[in-house]
């Protein structure tokens, strides 16, 4: 009887915070809106201090979300199913029937339109995964995170946490890196070994474990015996897993045998044989947190010379001035790819060339009427991949391999080649250091075009948590550098609800460590880590990404001795009025009867952005004292005039408004401070009007003997002065150099396809991953 209600009352408890998460994500009132997050944070923390809670748990979710699919409220269904997933991946003591139970519900959400869709297909592949070999989520994610070296699971990842010390202040950066050090000084490999021998066999074993005599045995083991065990664990559950028709009773056998070699056959027979529920509790050993390292961005190469070392080892890795001069050993395809040029001592006639294995010649050929020629000594021709035409490519499926053993992104790139590293590159900051993660990335994508040795063997993901500078209230300034934050909660609510709330709670812990003594820090640490938690759970389930435009802008210097420069820009680029002008020489001399006013004589032409997709190319002058040019929309129903040409003022506000979606973030938003001139008995006067219109490029000069200066991403060290004329496109895929270079060596199929595609350049997208993606 006692037993019954214990249970009723922690059945009640976890609803009462299931609940708490339901109305946080329809929260209103500023009182449940500070609290997001911590209500998702404080459920997982009841299931980790009480493991045996995870049964019940996984009942009233996966009762909640049965429950929102009859009445039909999709808001709840990602983050409730999300929430089960996290709980699932570590929980003990899972019945079959629940495994089946969110399998079909699971199932049942493919019919219903992307993300549904999308993250319903990647919970169930790891639900399969899970049903089939129970244990093995969580043993292949401590694999992987801790980057345990094992022949049959030989994955690894890496969290990249990278901050802008002058975007950031320095107590903030020391927060930070004192709450990681202090969470994962006692995630040693042997702890982890620990935890993964420990929970394969509580979960095969169930109440038969003794689990705190296990735990005991385990720490008393020398490493040796330890990774023995470990790596007999993991043979287990990988063997079983790679089985077409795995047995049960064969992989509990096994278990049991290394269960019976930790702890004896005289006490694992007392473990199984007992009728009387075990007497001791089971111990509280949290699922250790992902292996992260904390970089200050100081250079412009840093993050392609982190993944770099990644990949291979600081000791293998030879570093000089010039980072073109990294040896990966073995790691540069382009070696293997190579040409071996060798004395031909035949014809020299292509078609005398005999075809290789490799490459399979169509019936109707010429090559099959030459097929009885011979040739030696001479160069083979090669066919190359498919894929190789799009060698930086990072697409794909996102981060599965650690769930279901399938390396992430495309792993067939090359033959026999598989992408064992999964970076998670994390960046805390505002728009600014968005900027410079695009600049970052666009530079990593160029060098793979030349030196192609990353994308092989690396999936790399992006993450983005937004850490805004205090002010209260918050001031203009404060929301312009969060606005790509607003987008990605916009897009994604449970992002809003559990990252963008992350900045105040960061700074109050930058707050408490400052205030805090050295002595007592280190244990104010250890306990419930949030801010860690959090990036935890972000860089596990944040899986589906959200594409932002990257736009590149060419720049024109009124001084004709300068050389134009080219750059990039995400978020924004502002254009502001000079007040010097061009010298008597300069560019452009200004124009006899150009009326005097504020502002600058602008020549603007743009190609307008139809729904229809059709070309229509649009110029206009006009005078105007600035202008800006944002690559999100500013709100989910941003209303933007009818773009005909640049309305007059007088006609702005007569005509209908047209609504930009969320979902159509690939156009640059334009808006035009323009000068408009009036006449009246008290003289001439001047006023401004704002019009915008949107557009996928733009061209602008200044007429007049005005300069403008460029200010990209709201980024102060991104300036440029005494510009005359820019361009803005999107910026196209880095590959299309290195697709020429290669046409050579394709077949001509191959070549009829490259041609078919060459007049549709693929813009350059950079994917941050949410939970969900953009949710219509």
């Amino acid at each position: 009887m006692c037993r019954v209600t214990l249970d009723s009352d922690v059945e009640l408890d976890l609803q009462r915070s299931v609940q708490a998460v339901l109305r946080e994500l329809s929260a209103q009132t500023p009182a449940l809106q500070r609290n997001q997050g911590m209500w998702r944070w404080s459920l997982h923390k009841k299931v980790e201090r009480d493991p045996g809670k995870s049964p019940a748990l996984v009942r009233i979710l996966l009762r909640e979300l049965e429950k929102a699919e009859r009445e039909d409220e999709r808001h709840v269904i990602i983050p409730l199913l999300h929430t089960l997933m996290y709980v699932l991946t570590k929980a003990t003591g899972i019945t079959e029937e629940l495994y089946r139970r969110t399998y079909a519900f699971c199932m049942r959400l493919l019919t219903l339109p992307a993300p549904y869709c999308t993250v319903a297909l990647d919970c169930a592949i790891r639900l399969k995964t899970e049903q089939a070999v129970p244990g093995t989520l969580c043993q292949r994610l401590v694999i992987a995170e801790q980057n345990l070296r094992s022949e049959l699971y030989p994955y690894q990842e890496r969290v990249f946490l990278f901050v802008d010390p002058e975007l950031v202040s320095p107590s903030v950066c020391s927060a930070l890196l004192l709450e990681i050090e202090a969470a994962q000084v006692q995630q040693t490999p042997e702890a982890c070994m620990r935890y993964v021998v420990s929970h394969a066999l509580q979960v095969a074993l169930g109440e038969a474990c003794h689990t705190s005599a296990l735990q005991r045995k385990l720490q008393a083991s020398p490493r040796r015996a330890l990774e023995h065990y470990f790596h007999a664990v993991v043979a287990a559950t990988e063997q079983m897993a790679s089985e077409t028709s795995p047995s049960r009773e064969g992989h509990l056998e096994r278990l049991e045998e290394i269960y019976c070699s930790l702890l004896g056959p005289a006490a694992a027979a007392r473990g199984r044989c007992s009728g009387d529920p075990l007497p001791d509790r089971p111990p509280n050993i949290p699922l250790p947190s992902p292996h992260i390292t904390f970089h200050l961005w100081t250079d412009e190469e840093q993050l392609w010379k982190e993944l770099a070392l990644f990949l291979c080892p600081q000791s293998q890795v030879r570093l000089s001035a010039d980072l073109e001069a990294l040896d990966l050993q073995g790691l540069q395809p382009d070696r293997m790819l190579a040409r071996a040029s060798v004395l031909s001592t035949d014809s020299g006639i292509e078609r005398d060339i005999p075809l290789g294995a490799d490459e399979l010649p169509m019936p109707s050929s010429p090559e099959m009427e030459h097929a009885g020629l011979q040739r030696k000594g001479g160069i083979k021709k090669r066919v190359w991949p498919p894929n190789i035409l799009m060698p930086c490519s990072w697409d794909g499926p996102l981060g599965l391999h650690q769930r279901t053993g399938r390396p992430s992104g495309n792993w067939g790139l090359l033959p026999g080649v598989s992408r064992l590293h999964t970076a998670r590159v994390l960046v805390l900051g505002d728009d600014r250091m968005l900027g410079r993660l695009a600049q970052a990335y666009h530079s990593l994508r160029k060098r793979e075009t030349q030196m192609f040795c990353l994308t092989p063997r690396l999936s790399l993901q992006l993450y983005y948590i937004p850490v805004l500078t205090p002010e209260k209230p918050a001031s203009s300034r404060h929301l312009e550098l969060g606005e790509l934050a607003a987008f990605l909660g916009r897009a994604d609510p449970w992002y809003e609800s559990t990252i963008n709330t992350l900045s105040p709670a960061i700074h109050k812990l930058a707050e408490m460590v400052g205030a805090a003594k050295p002595p007592s820090l280190g244990t104010s640490r250890t306990v419930d880590p949030f801010i860690l938690d959090v990036i935890t759970y972000y860089v596990r389930m944040g899986t589906q990404p959200i594409y932002l435009q990257i736009y590149t802008v060419k720049i024109f210097f009124g001084d004709l001795s300068q050389d134009s420069s080219e750059d990039i820009f995400l978020t924004e680029l502002k254009v502001k009025i000079q007040d010097s002008k061009f010298p008597k020489d300069g560019f452009s001399p200004r124009r006899r009867g150009m009326a005097e006013g504020p502002g600058a004589e602008l020549s603007i032409c743009y190609q307008k952005a139809l729904l229809s997709h059709r070309t229509q190319e649009v110029a206009v002058s006009l005078r105007a004292t600035g202008l800006v040019l944002k690559a999100l929309p500013a709100s989910d129903t941003e209303e933007l005039p009818n773009p005909h040409l640049i309305p007059p003022s007088s006609k702005a506000h007569s005509l209908p408004p047209i609504v930009a979606p969320l979902t159509d973030h690939m156009c640059l938003n334009v808006s035009v401070i323009e000068v408009v001139k009036s006449s009246n008995l008290a003289g001439r006067s001047f006023s401004t009007v704002t019009n915008t219109f949107r557009t996928a490029n733009i061209q602008i000069q200044s007429q007049d003997q005005r300069l403008l200066t460029l200010l990209l991403d709201k980024d102060n060290r991104r300036t440029f002065r005494d510009v005359i004329r820019f361009e803005v496109v999107r910026c196209p895929e880095p590959c299309s150099g290195i697709q020429k270079s290669k046409a050579l060596w394709l077949s001509s199929h191959q070549k009829k396809e490259m041609e078919r595609t060459k007049a549709m350049p693929k813009p350059l997208l950079m994917p941050i991953n949410t939970f969900s993606g953009i949710v219509q």
